[in-house]
């Protein structure tokens, strides 16, 4: 996975994903969501409205605290469920 940072400042963070489609950004951007420091975050993949832009670029405001932590806190909360996921199905089969 490729990041690239566009602007961050103390409360907002835009960065671009590389290689990622709406399936993943849903869930990184609900996870984000559920971060107790986020604001808002959302994502764009249109490259009309974009200037050509393809790649996602996504941005999370943060109520509290540096947006980079609560994006790595997000990136954390989707690996400890995935690995949920995978134990339950590794257990019913």
């Amino acid at each position: 996975m490729e990041l690239r940072v566009i602007e961050k400042t103390d409360a907002e963070l835009r960065i671009e994903i590389a290689g990622e489609d709406h399936t993943f950004m849903n869930v990184l951007k609900g996870a984000l969501l559920e971060t107790d420091a986020v604001a808002a975050a959302t994502y764009d993949v249109n490259p009309e409205q974009s200037g050509g832009q393809t790649e996602p670029i996504l941005t999370v405001k943060a109520e509290s605290g540096d947006p980079l932590d609560a994006l790595e806190a997000a990136a954390a909360d989707i690996t400890e469920r995935t690995a949920a996921l995978r134990d339950a199905v590794q257990s019913a089969s």
